[in-house]
């Protein structure tokens, strides 16, 4: 069976067609700012790389023109888009409504409608990516596989706030947590790799790209997360300030006379390691700045590894201990002295560093010592073969 595999984003939308006999991808790409002339498709087949620059105004021409790419003379992968079988969708926040993958429905999209507010960045695309797909491929079965369904698992005391209990009854505020998918594929992958039982393995995975977060999985199930109520809490990220004193929200809206959705601009846009360096949001540039002396970017740098390194010991109390710690997303599985610094901060648990082994990108492999009393390991993420197995499951059972 061919699956495709979506991420739609509110300008972007990627993509992957998976072969799920050998579970190779036989094309992927990304479409990067719909709904402006500048338009453009990066489409990558058999080692090559393919830029087309085409305006599309909408998820709907972009998702038609990335299907034109599959049956391209120069670099076909299959000789109809009747072999497309199935499509999945990577979605982001279904609540307490949705707690497994689901095929796609107009139930779905009603509860991605009702979680809007917690995901502004994020549910409007997703629904704009399957209305487009209905649209283009009508009769298509969809799946969609929620970031926040694997974190469902939690056990009550670690996803309610200390507020009134009222709002969390009448609102459904509480931490859902995200990133389920890729903590999930990685936890698995790890116990593949060591030939264990994920039921008697306490991992800490820690996602860390644009967005970042920690999550303790206790026998194969999350318990604790780092991120909350949106994707915007837990960890201080690229652009994202993470936690905060609460105060400091009001505080700073009082000064500046900002409304509610100016203050959460400046919270998920121009905070996190941006916003204490004054830099672009581009971790790699933040930190080429910090290691040429920027104090600014230095700050934010330290700022980012404590934060880290102080979840992953928050969750050796949730777990009662911690046998593994994985790396991954694009800047877990890429910078090594992040890694690094936020190892160095852990020494007391027992983690011990090898600095060679670290000395890698976008690898499987152990980069503690064998005497490190918590084995620590890079495992690169792949969310879009977690919600291509989930498709075809789903498909093949329905």
């Amino acid at each position: 069976m061919k699956i495709l595999v979506l991420n739609c984003g509110s300008s972007s939308l990627k993509y992957q067609l998976f072969d799920m006999q050998t579970e190779e991808v036989l094309a992927s790409g990304k479409y990067e700012r719909i709904g402006e002339p500048e338009a453009f498709i990066t489409h990558k087949v058999n080692g090559q790389k393919i830029e087309i620059q085409n305006a599309v105004y909408n998820h709907s021409e972009a998702i038609e023109f990335a299907l034109k790419q599959f049956t391209n003379p120069e670099y076909k992968v299959i000789e109809s888009l009747e072999e497309i079988e199935a499509i999945g969708h990577r979605l982001v926040h279904g609540g307490e409504k949705i707690s497994e993958s689901v095929i796609i429905d107009d139930k779905v999209v009603d509860v991605l409608n009702q979680y809007t507010d917690l995901a502004p960045l994020h549910n409007p695309a997703c629904i704009l990516g399957i209305e487009a797909c209905k649209e283009v491929m009508p009769g298509k079965p969809m799946v969609g596989v929620f970031d926040t369904a694997f974190h469902q698992t939690m056990p009550k005391d670690k996803f309610i706030y200390p507020i009134p209990y009222e709002y969390y009854k009448k609102y459904g505020i509480r931490k859902y947590g995200f990133h389920g998918t890729s903590h999930n594929f990685v936890s698995n992958r790890l116990a593949e790799i060591e030939n264990k039982s994920i039921e008697n393995m306490k991992i800490v995975t820690c996602h860390l790209g644009q967005g970042a977060s920690v999550c303790a999985i206790d026998g194969g199930k999350s318990i604790d997360t780092s991120m909350g109520l949106t994707p915007l809490g837990g960890l201080s990220m690229v652009t994202r300030s993470g936690d905060l004193d609460p105060s400091v929200i009001t505080y700073v809206m009082k000064k500046e006379n900002l409304t509610p959705n100016e203050m959460e601009n400046i919270l998920n846009k121009k905070s996190g390691l941006s916003g204490m360096s004054g830099l672009v949001p581009d971790f790699r540039q933040i930190e080429i700045a910090a290691n040429e002396g920027n104090e600014d970017a230095k700050l934010a740098i330290d700022n980012f590894n404590y934060t880290i390194a102080s979840y992953i010991a928050k969750y050796a109390v949730a777990m009662n201990g911690i046998d593994y710690i994985v790396f991954t997303g694009g800047i877990g599985e890429n910078q090594i002295n992040i890694r690094k610094g936020i190892c160095e901060k852990i020494t007391f648990m027992g983690v011990d560093l090898d600095i060679e082994a670290n000395n890698v990108r976008s690898e499987e492999k152990v980069i503690s010592k064998p005497n490190s009393k918590i084995k620590v390991y890079v495992i690169p993420t792949n969310e879009e073969l977690m919600i291509a197995k989930e498709t075809l499951r789903l498909v093949n059972n329905g």
